[in-house]
């Protein structure tokens, strides 16, 4: 199995006709995702790599309906960040289940309230702000992992799945675990911004309900409560495979961002000492140096019989 993202799933791009909506779909089609149909307004009657493009997204999930065996599961999206909140709403008010929202600076508001759309209407994204999501020899969804050919090469199918704050530490983790002889389930980047869709705990619990995955790889950062939240589900039971993880931020003082704006410490909270405190006292593994977590992940596999 996967999460999220596999070849049955049937995904839709919203800004399909954009510089970077045309380049991420051959890039997701070359991988073999699922694409079925793509949104421009304006652009009906269109193909993009082979895909037909519709004004709506209602339309093109009337299309999928009639011509790719069912509704849009996911829908991508690739617009500048003031249209997200828009792109997103349209396509929650659809139907869709699961968006991708690819872009950085999206105002908090609009995140807000497309949280708030989302709960109503029993839907869930990734982001804002994220790479997305890839299952080897599956399906990916967003930017990870760049060319086909050398996402194909560094990620292999296998039992770790892996959750990152961090975008270009998501294809870092998989490459350095794939090296040590780890194949993954299912990267996932959860997105670098202060409110977000799926969070880290959120993913981890994706990742309990997998038969495929048998350990939780975390690259975590200073800022917010993401991981304090996954060593509290880990501390009532609801986490029980293993988690390794690597904190980064640690020499960060406060009211310093490291690297976006979901990793900042404020009134004391976030910190990189606090977070690691709360994952060892939960039982999970945590590496001082992020050139150990492969290494940390190969033994806590071993322990489960995953790996020989």
């Amino acid at each position: 199995m996967a999460i999220l993202i596999d070849e049955t799933k049937r995904v839709c791009v919203q800004g399909i006709t954009g510089r970077e909506g045309r380049a991420r779909t051959r890039l997701m089609r070359g991988f073999g995702t699922n694409v079925v149909a793509g949104v421009t307004p304006g652009k009906a009657g269109q193909e993009v790599e082979g895909v037909p493009v519709f004004d709506t997204v209602a339309d093109a999930q009337a299309h999928a309906e009639r011509s790719a065996g069912g509704p849009i599961d996911i829908s991508v999206i690739f617009v500048p960040a003031r249209l997200v909140e828009g792109a997103a709403l349209e396509a929650i008010d659809a139907g869709v289940k699961l968006l991708v929202l690819v872009p950085d600076r999206v105002p908090v508001w609009d995140a807000m309230r497309i949280a708030k759309r989302a709960r109503e209407r029993g839907a869930e994204f990734l982001g804002p702000n994220t790479l997305g999501a890839l299952s080897p020899d599956r399906a990916v969804v967003g930017m990870i992992g760049g060319r086909a050919e050398s996402a194909r090469a560094w990620f292999k199918p296998g039992p770790c799945g892996i959750i990152s704050r961090s975008g270009g530490m998501t294809s870092s983790c998989g490459y350095y675990l794939g090296q040590a002889g780890v194949g993954l389930s299912t990267l996932v980047h959860v997105g670098g911004d202060s409110v977000l869709g799926l969070r880290v705990p959120d993913v981890a619990l994706l990742f309990q309900a997998d038969e495929q995955t048998e350990a939780i790889a975390v690259f975590g950062e200073i800022g917010g409560s993401q991981e304090e939240d996954l060593a509290r589900l880990m501390r009532e039971g609801r986490i029980t495979k293993p988690v390794v993880a690597y904190i980064g931020g640690k020499v960060a003082k406060e009211g310093t961002r490291f690297s976006h704006a979901g990793a900042i410490i404020e009134g004391g909270r976030g910190t990189h000492e606090g977070k690691v405190r709360a994952l060892r006292d939960a039982g999970a593994t945590v590496v001082d140096s992020f050139g150990d977590l492969a290494g940390a992940t190969v033994q806590a596999l071993i322990k489960t019989g995953a790996v020989r």
